[in-house]
């Protein structure tokens, strides 16, 4: 099916980790179906491997790469902010405006709106990414940004979740959306589903992934504290990825005399990362769809991960196996139980592989969300082909989907 094309703007504040993943994923597929596509992105933040990503980016961006430097709280500087995005914006001429996470969604949303007060019809479009889903209901944080997700849903034309439970978290959390909705889970490259083969001299377990709090490093390093005491040696370890609190960690492994054992390392491509260890923790306290535990089952590594966020939709009918968030005790057995059962998890990571290239592809991602846009917009394909829509539907039918899935795989 051909595609009308569009002219496509891209905005996040953080162009690092899972919601980049994406980004570049749907940026490149768009472009290389015809569309001019723009980015436009935090000035401050990324390490010189995310730079490095974004620079090869840039050459399929036909609407450019612009960075302006965007705060990650509310703060008086996002006036600022947003009028130097609405400068931007508004001479790309663009069709669609697709913000990801809280602060891209709250920029396009926006400027998008002033534009459509200015006669430019524009398809305002948000992904939330977990962003401000992630916070408590009940907590004076969590009402600010939920009131203002309720107030910046009337301004939103199209809304993408990336699992079944980010939906159902926006139901409960924000309300019913008032824009056309569509679940699209993250996709990955076919050539990421050839298997990595580790090293017989490889350490016991590799975290990956962003450090700070939510993603979990601080269980990892207790879980490995407390194998060494019981056991009298910590396993060997190694630490992959970059983040605000990584000066906290690596004090924390001194404080708890696990120099010997653990290794730190910079962000590394994961398939890379997973030639390290023998099996990949993924501690997370919150997520939304990981990328990490989606590249790690189709490298078909062995796999400890919490039951959070869409992770149990990956994992489907195999979902028992993943652990309580924040429960140290329970991961530290999960970890004991890998050291003393390696075959055991050779098979299991064997077993979840299953029909995951399926329902995670970069291909199907693509196309459910650029339908959508067409569907906002009211444009056919040009081979006059009729967009299939799903528009949003309750989050109880949505759990029965995930648990018909499930129970098939």
């Amino acid at each position: 099916m051909t595609t009308t094309p569009m002219r496509i703007v891209h905005c996040v504040r953080s162009p690092i980790g899972g919601i980049f993943r994406h980004i570049r994923d749907l940026a490149t597929s768009q472009a290389a179906a015809g569309h001019d596509v723009g980015l436009i992105c935090d000035s401050s933040t990324g390490s010189a491997f995310d730079n490095q990503l974004l620079e090869e980016l840039r050459p399929k961006l036909a609407l450019g790469l612009a960075r302006f430097p965007m705060q990650r709280q509310l703060t008086i500087k996002d006036m600022s902010a947003t009028l130097s995005l609405y400068r931007h914006i508004r001479d790309l001429k663009a069709d669609v405006l697709h913000g990801h996470g809280a602060k891209g969604g709250a920029y396009v949303r926006l400027i998008g709106s002033f534009l459509a007060m200015r006669g430019q019809k524009i398809a305002r479009v948000y992904c939330p990414h977990g962003g401000s889903l992630h916070y408590d209901p009940n907590r004076l944080e969590g009402r600010v940004y939920h009131a203002l997700e309720r107030l910046m849903g009337r301004l939103t034309d199209g809304l993408v979740f990336v699992s079944d439970y980010e939906a159902s978290a926006y139901e409960s959390k924000i309300g019913l959306p008032r824009a056309k909705s569509r679940i699209v889970y993250n996709g990955l490259l076919p050539e990421e589903f050839a298997p990595v083969e580790v090293p017989d001299n490889a350490a016991d377990f590799l975290y990956i992934g962003m450090l700070r709090d939510l993603k979990g490093p601080d269980l990892f390093i207790e879980a490995l504290y407390n194998i060494r005491l019981k056991n009298g040696e910590a396993p060997k370890a190694h630490i992959v990825g970059e983040g605000p609190e990584e000066d906290r960690y690596r004090n924390m492994v001194t404080r708890l005399g696990l120099e010997r054992a653990v290794t730190f390392h910079g962000a590394l491509p994961a398939r890379e990362a997973f030639k390290l260890a023998k099996t990949v923790v993924i501690p997370s306290r919150a997520e939304a769809m990981p990328y990490i535990i989606l590249e790690t089952v189709a490298a078909e590594r062995p796999l400890i991960a919490t039951r959070v966020g869409g992770i149990p939709e990956i994992f489907g009918r195999y979902a028992h196996r993943l652990v309580d968030p924040g429960h140290i005790g329970k991961l530290t057995t999960a970890m004991e139980a890998a050291i003393e059962d390696p075959a055991k998890m050779t098979k299991e990571a064997g077993e979840l592989r299953g029909c995951l290239a399926e329902t995670f592809s970069v291909d199907l991602m693509n196309d459910r969300i650029t339908t959508l846009y067409q569907d906002i917009k009211g444009i056919l394909p040009a081979d006059g082909a009729v967009p299939v829509t799903t528009d949003s539907a309750s989050a109880a039918s949505r759990a029965q989907a995930v648990y018909a899935r499930s129970s098939n795989r």
